[in-house]
Order: structure tokens, then C-alpha cells, then sequence
């Protein structure tokens, strides 16, 4: 697949949306048209009434599709209590996720409107797309028809989620085995343009990068030294939080992507998005494009990200309730 430049952006662009919008294996929008006609409006109307009066959930609504697409698929593995076996929602990287209760009261609404017929994996990628639309963000294409998992792993998780620490190579690697690519890793780290981190997951960067008690060398000075004396104020701070976009972390805009290049990434791994050329080249494109240029390619590598690995037809359950299996 050709990388995006500043000046084929508008072209690989709309090539890549007309191929994915027919391709769209087992699943089909208005899946529930016949089964649960009200379901998408359900679902919608309580996120354009709630949303609203609490916005800072947004991001982690949508940072919960994307850490349970990158595990066992998108089929809501995520939202599964622990039983015999640790879940994945226990797992480091899932703990500081919000909004499970939220899933939880769709849900118990869709079992009164149509009980067993709408998954808990179509409900929170729906959710996911509404509540960034209720913010202001892009909309995008969700097909509905997935399944539940029955299985959520504790160790899966920690194995499988992309992590705050990891540079260039690891992210294409892990993004690679969902069978995403170096458009979709850029693109989809635009995500970032909302919510927060907290200081366990980057302190490192401040205070001991090489195991030294050094500062890493790629984060702009300036920026760091305003994060150790108004936020992160020492290495073992582990409930402070920082907004991901400075200023408009409310905000879904392409002020992440200028960010980055003025080094004011707060991850690694954001970061690591401008360590290399072809990525760096996507990075100031967006920087340097409009809102709406970044809402589309966003859109794209959604619609991607949330057919990873789905269950279809007859695997998987369409679960009673979305912490338990039926």
C-alpha cells in the first residue's frame, strides 16, 4: 500500500475507502434492521444524552474498542469480569479504563427492547463512534453482526495491547499481527487528540530514560520541565494524569499531530512516530492539513480496526449480560 505524502493524500485516500467500504466480510451495517430495528438509535440517543454532561469519557470509551479489538478481535473480551482465570480488564494496561458501567445500562436497555439479539461487541464499537461524533470528532462506518468472545485473558492483554513504552518497530510488529499497517498506526495514533496518560506510563522519559536518571534526549526540554514541576514531580507518582494534547484534550483536532513535532509527544510511543522518515512524512502531512483531512483517514483506519479478528454466524454468544458469560 502506497504511504501518504502531501500530495497524493486526497487519492490514496479515497482509494483505500472505496475498497474497504465493500469489503466488509460477514458483518453488514444494519445488521439488527429486522431483529432490533431501534437498536443503533438506542444506543445512539443515550450517548448524545449522556455524553455530553460528561465528556472526558469519550476517550476512554474509545481507547476500551481499541484495547479490545487488539485482543481475541473485537468481540468485547474486554468487558468480561475475572473468573478462574484473570481477565483482561485486570491487565495493567485496562486498569485506568472508565466507562463499563456506561456498556452496562445500553446494554440492560437493548435486553429490554429485543432481549439475546445485540452483542455487547456491537454495542461498545457503536459506542465507541458515538461518542466521538458527540465531542465533534469524525464519524465512520460501523457493520454490525459480531458475536462475543466467551474467553478474556489477563495475560493476553499485557501481550497483545500496544504499549505506552514501545519504539518505532515494536508498534509496526504489534499493529502488524492485527493486520494494520504503517497508515493505520499513524493515523490511529490521532486518537490521541483526546484524553489523558497517567505519570507511571511516561515518567520514565523524565527521570530515568537509560536506567541513569536522565531525561530521554527526543522530548522537547521545555515541555518536560513543565511536566516534572506542575504534574509528574517524581518518579514514583503513579495517580497523576496529564492531558495526551495540551490545551484541547477535549478537543478531537489535529493539534496532536503538531505536537509531535515540536516533540511535546507524551509516550514513547507517540514519540516514536516521527523517528521514522515514512511516518514522519504522514505525521506533518496531517499536521499541516485540515481537521476534516484527519477525520477521514481516521474514519478509514477505524472501519479497519473494528473488523479485527471478529466473530460471526454461529461463534462466539450474544451474552445476557456484558461482564458474564451466558
Amino acid at each position: 500500500m502506497k504511504q501518504i505524502n502531501a500530495c497524493g493524500v486526497l487519492l490514496v485516500v479515497w482509494f483505500i475507502f472505496g475498497s474497504l467500504s465493500s469489503v466488509q466480510g460477514d458483518l453488514k451495517i444494519g445488521f439488527y434492521d429486522e431483529s432490533c430495528p431501534q437498536a443503533e438509535k438506542i444506543i445512539s440517543e443515550y450517548v448524545k444524552k449522556h455524553i455530553p454532561h460528561a465528556p472526558t469519557l469519550a476517550a476512554p470509551l474509545l481507547r476500551m474498542h481499541f484495547h479490545d479489538c487488539f485482543v481475541r478481535g473485537c468481540d468485547a473480551s474486554l468487558l468480561l469480569n475475572s473468573s478462574s482465570q484473570q481477565a483482561e480488564k485486570d491487565a495493567i494496561p485496562n486498569k485506568t479504563l472508565r466507562g463499563f458501567d456506561f456498556i452496562d445500562r445500553i446494554k440492560s436497555l437493548l435486553e429490554k427492547e429485543c432481549p439475546g439479539i445485540v452483542s455487547c461487541a456491537d454495542i461498545l464499537s457503536l459506542v465507541a463512534r458515538d461518542a466521538v461524533v458527540t465531542i465533534g470528532g469524525p464519524t465512520w462506518k460501523v457493520p454490525t453482526g459480531r458475536r462475543d468472545g466467551t474467553v478474556s485473558n489477563k495475560k493476553e492483554a499485557l501481550q497483545d495491547i500496544p504499549a505506552p513504552n514501545m519504539n518505532f518497530s515494536q508498534l509496526i510488529t504489534s499493529f502488524g499481527k492485527k493486520g494494520l499497517d504503517l497508515n493505520d498506526l499513524v493515523w490511529l495514533s490521532g486518537a490521541h487528540t483526546i484524553g489523558i496518560g497517567h505519570c507511571n506510563a511516561f515518567s520514565k522519559r523524565l527521570y530515568n530514560f537509560t536506567g541513569k536518571f536522565d531525561q530521554d534526549p527526543s522530548i522537547d526540554p521545555f515541555y518536560a520541565a513543565n511536566l516534572k514541576k506542575y504534574k509528574c514531580k517524581s518518579l514514583s507518582d503513579n495517580t497523576t494524569f496529564v492531558e495526551m494534547d495540551p490545551g484541547s484534550f477535549l478537543t478531537f483536532d489535529n493539534d496532536y499531530y503538531k505536537n509531535l513535532l515540536k516533540r511535546r509527544g507524551l509516550f514513547t510511543s507517540d514519540a516514536a512516530l516521527i523517528t521514522n522518515a515514512t511516518a514522519k512524512a504522514g505525521v506533518t502531512t496531517l499536521a499541516n492539513s485540515s481537521d476534516s483531512v484527519f477525520f477521514t483517514v481516521f474514519a478509514i483506519s477505524m472501519e479497519k480496526m473494528n473488523q479485527i479478528e471478529v466473530k460471526t454466524g454461529s461463534e462466539g454468544e450474544i451474552r445476557k449480560h456484558c461482564a458474564l458469560v451466558n
